[in-house]
């Protein structure tokens, strides 16, 4: 299957180069409706639409359900915030993703642009490896309820809204408490979103392979206000303060997905029973990935460079 950026011209050059490669391998790609209509609108694709018709299998997003399970891997187009989009739609399935790149950054993708065809091809002949990374299931419980259940691939934060100046919170781990706060938020993390939110907040960068959670604050007004990693196994908690009368805070999962929290509420996070998969092509070390991302300086470095 294939997923791209709605509403990006880079995005629908990509997809036009893609399901053609795909098809030329004898690949039908299986595309969503509203995006090859997506496609039509623009000039520079008048006769897109009916060519797909006819070459692809074109389904609607109310039929992505059921074709979750016969779908073998889903190329995803843009950058992160693309490629969180397609990992909600297939959490859970176990199909893995292949993001190229057409982003800025783009932590997540596999690929940048200028390696399209190579990904295309090697991702007909099966010529990649599965890599799986932890996930969080994040439950919000209040006067004893569970109000809200979600999960998140980067993570999951509580933060103060704009007629909010403050939030005070309880930081927990394994249902012991930790510290007291207030603060602008908290991070709830994976190694996978160690270089999103939680890097920006001051929090460390974990190696993907490495299986452990962060806690990271946000603006936090107190001495110890320093980032945990913890267990994989560990539970995560965040209660906040009732007391508050200008309480106003709100839950992001993903930065996607939102939920108004009400005074007293307290969020849990855990390690998903789910994790996502991501097709890889190249098994260098993270560490390149981390250097050329951030375009970090090396030079000046005189121990070894073992080849990856």
């Amino acid at each position: 299957m294939v997923l791209l950026h709605p509403h990006r011209e880079d995005s629908a050059v990509a997809a036009v180069r893609v399901w053609k490669a795909l098809l030329e391998d004898g690949i039908i790609p299986v595309v969503l409706d509203e995006e090859i209509l997506d496609i039509a609108r623009r000039s520079s694709y008048p006769d897109v639409h009916q060519d797909l018709l006819r070459r692809c299998e074109v389904i609607s997003p109310n039929q992505l359900a059921t074709w979750k399970s016969r779908c073998e891997l889903v190329i995803v187009l843009g950058g992160d915030g693309t490629i969180l989009r397609a990992a909600e739609r297939f959490h859970g399935s176990g199909v893995p993703l292949m993001g190229i790149n057409l982003g800025h950054v783009g932590f997540l993708a596999e690929s940048e642009r200028e390696d399209l065809a190579e990904a295309v091809h090697r991702a007909s002949q099966r010529d990649y490896l599965v890599e799986e990374r932890l996930a969080l299931d994040v439950s919000v419980w209040h006067e004893g309820e569970n109000i809200y259940s979600a999960w998140a691939l980067n993570e999951a934060t509580v933060e103060k809204t704009s007629k909010s100046r403050m939030i005070d919170v309880v930081l927990g781990v394994d249902s012991r408490p930790v510290s007291a706060f207030g603060c602008d938020g908290v991070i709830l993390a994976t190694p996978t979103g160690s270089t999103a939110y939680s890097f920006s907040a001051g929090g460390p960068i974990v190696w993907p392979e490495v299986e452990a959670l962060l806690l990271v604050p946000i603006s936090a007004h107190a001495l110890f206000t320093e980032p945990l990693v913890v267990n994989p196994n560990s539970r995560l908690g965040v209660e906040i303060s009732s007391s508050n009368p200008d309480f106003s805070a709100v839950m992001w999962c993903d930065g996607r997905r939102a939920l108004e929290l009400p005074a007293g509420a307290r969020i849990e996070a855990k390690r998903s029973e789910s994790p996502i998969k991501f097709a890889r092509l190249h098994t260098g070390p993270f560490t390149d990935r981390l250097v050329a991302k951030f375009r970090l300086p090396v030079s000046g470095w005189r121990g070894p460079v073992e080849e990856a």
